[in-house]
């Protein structure tokens, strides 16, 4: 499965580096938000035992930065291809919102 750094950006003639850079970044932080609201959902399963953690406030702190931690190094380390996924259709997307500036100039409403 390709990198999300390695999915083919030479076709996409009309972005600049640094905007498919931005567009790679926003699909890893798109994924990176559905993992954490997965393993959120995954630590709210779970039974927790009180007298190991003391329950209570503190523990549910811990747990949600935990899922965020987690959520985190799972998407920097390759996730589950959702942002592979979305990355050709955002470029995409970016390059048709470029090709469309290029057409419709601005002239102004009274022209």
């Amino acid at each position: 499965m390709p990198t999300i750094n390695s999915i083919g950006t030479s076709d996409h003639s009309t972005l600049t580096p640094a905007q498919i850079a931005r567009v790679q970044q926003q699909a890893q932080e798109f994924e990176g938000v559905f993992l954490n609201t997965l393993t959120k959902q995954l630590f709210t399963s779970l039974k927790t035992d009180e007298s190991a953690m003391g329950g209570g406030f503190g523990e549910e702190t811990w747990r949600s930065m935990q899922a965020e931690q987690m959520a985190d190094t799972l998407s920097q380390n390759g996730g589950l291809g959702i942002a592979e996924q979305l990355l050709p259709d955002l470029l995409a997307m970016q390059e048709a919102s470029n090709n469309q500036n290029k057409i419709m100039p601005t002239t102004g409403v009274y022209k």
